[in-house]
């Protein structure tokens, strides 16, 4: 691929507009909104995904509905910073661990989880993650409600998130 084919413009960030409002938009319906055809749409997403722009696709649960009603956020103090990885590693293994951040401030990391239960919570923080060699201990924010939840919005005319 040139050089050329590698950069980001108005159009590639309209498609991402569009594909975050709704991923199961069709490229066809797409390219009407924006005026290109559906095939300029699929070519633009496979060099999006080739840049690493975009990584994949996810489908979004809301987990109470399934039964999983507790949401908590853990700072976690680690032994020693350069364990982060190794502990990372670990943290991966535990099904209920949903994102981690290697994080400044007074954690190491900041971890989200999800849990049926606060019975169920109580054993992922006792039996799993306090048992992850290299923390030191944790301390754990339960959410009451997530207000929002979303992806940055790409506004027309602005270019990689320069102000203009």
């Amino acid at each position: 691929m040139s050089e050329k084919n590698l950069e980001i413009d108005n159009t590639d960030l309209k498609i991402l507009s569009l594909l975050m409002q709704d991923a199961n938009m069709a490229y066809t319906e797409i390219g009407k909104r924006i005026f290109v055809s559906g095939g300029t749409v699929h070519v633009r997403m496979n060099k999006l995904k080739q840049m690493g722009i975009v990584c994949g696709s996810q489908l979004v649960i809301d987990h109470a509905k399934l039964g999983w009603d507790i949401s908590a956020f853990l700072g976690i103090y680690l032994d020693k910073s350069s364990l982060y990885e190794e502990v990372s590693k670990q943290l991966e293994k535990i099904p209920e661990v949903v994102n981690v951040h290697y994080t400044t401030g007074i954690y190491s990391i900041f971890a989200k989880i999800v849990c049926r239960d606060t019975q169920h919570l109580r054993e992922v923080l006792h039996d799993k993650i306090q048992k992850v060699s290299g923390i030191q201990r944790t301390e754990t924010f339960i959410s009451l409600e997530e207000s929002i939840n979303r992806s940055i919005p790409f506004a027309e005319g602005k270019e990689h998130g320069a102000e203009g």
